[in-house]
């Protein structure tokens, strides 16, 4: 490691709450890969849900509100015991970031020097070595250290190989997005015929899953917001809801096989009512509010399955590799930003104007 610096520049997160608790610095440490660990300098890096969810504690069950509410300022709420997905108290300081593109720089004892200088993306929910059901995993840059700051270390075996043109930029936005949009999509089980609602199709995981969808033959119906409606038929949407129309009339009742819900909120109830008989319902998310209405007659009368998908298996993560290396899939870029204007890119994220990913540019 000697051609690498002492000192990075980076973000902190120092505790649950506002923007104010994003520290840029410039004085970080560079980690060290330990054993079965590869350092990887980042290239870029790119803002999830998950990162403003985490900041802000909203994964606490003290918080009953959408994740805007409390997005730029955080929640008066006591979060600091269950603030993490996991339930468990977060540690801090702690460099945020589940996506990253970069490059393999330094190698931890049992690794093989051969690969450094291999250009690899970072798998987003990673497997603890004590999980039985393939069930317990962390999230990059939540239990560890992640993506905001010019280096970081990872298990060997979490670090892929890509072999493509794209830029650092452009494949930062697939990590987390899109393995979690094909992990649903494995989990529901979605084939070729499928009529599927997508909600919040104009997000990072909404068009991930518009095009992975596509990609098994399945025809999309995409819920997004007034102006959109191009840029999500551009990439697989074939017909289009606008976030406020009804999706009874729109859609009727009992006309789609599935939906993917990122969303929830109050209008969740509508969902499983265009569900036809046997359906299914899977949900990686709750940006428009965690607290729905379950009317279980619906449920049971209808022969629903509803699925909750978290975990992300390693066949999801190798499937998305092949399918960005084949050219199957693009990257939806909203805006690039330095690292140091996360603020900025956070603010633009949680605005939800733009379609796609907010990038953050890590090396200068």
């Amino acid at each position: 490691m000697s051609n690498i610096p002492k000192k990075m520049a980076g973000v902190y997160l120092t505790g649950n709450g506002g923007f104010d608790k994003l520290e840029y610095r410039t004085d970080i440490d560079v980690p060290k890969p330990k054993k079965g660990e590869v350092l990887v300098k980042i290239g870029a890096a790119a803002v999830n849900n998950t990162d403003i969810n985490t900041r802000i504690g909203w994964y606490s069950k003290n918080v009953k509100a959408e994740t805007s509410v409390g997005g730029s300022s955080g929640f008066e709420e006591e979060v600091e015991e269950d603030g993490s997905w996991t339930g468990a108290a977060l540690q801090f300081p702690r460099i945020q970031g589940a996506d990253g593109c970069g490059v393999i720089v330094a190698v931890g004892a049992g690794v093989s020097e051969a690969r450094i200088g291999e250009r690899v993306l970072i798998r987003t929910m990673q497997e603890l070595p004590s999980s039985e059901l393939g069930l317990e995993c962390i999230t990059f840059g939540s239990e560890c250290d992640g993506t905001f700051a010019e280096y970081a270390v990872t298990l060997s075996d979490e670090a892929f190989t890509i072999d493509s043109d794209l830029t650092d930029a452009e494949l930062a936005t697939f990590p987390c997005s899109y393995s979690t949009a094909e992990n649903l999509i494995v989990r529901v089980d979605v084939n070729e015929g499928d009529v599927v609602l997508i909600t919040g199709a104009s997000g990072g995981v909404g068009s991930a899953l518009v095009q992975l969808v596509k990609i098994r033959g399945a025809k999309v119906i995409a819920v997004c917001d007034p102006g959109q409606e191009e840029r999500v038929r551009s990439y697989g949407a074939d017909e289009i809801v606008l976030r406020d129309e009804s999706y009874f009339e729109k859609i009727g009742k009992m006309k789609v096989d599935i939906v993917l819900d990122m969303v929830a909120g109050p209008r969740w109830p509508e969902l499983l009512e265009v569900l036809k008989k046997g359906g299914k319902y899977g949900v990686v998310g709750a940006i428009g509010g965690p607290l729905v209405e379950l009317d279980v007659r619906t449920l049971y009368l209808k022969d629903l399955s509803l699925f909750g998908s978290a975990y992300q298996t390693k066949e999801a993560f190798t499937n998305l590799i092949s399918y960005i290396e084949q050219g199957k899939i693009q990257p939806v870029v909203a805006a690039e930003y330095p690292l140091e204007k996360i603020v900025e890119a956070q603010k633009a994220f949680l605005s939800k104007t733009l379609i796609g990913k907010f990038v953050l540019q890590v090396q200068s």
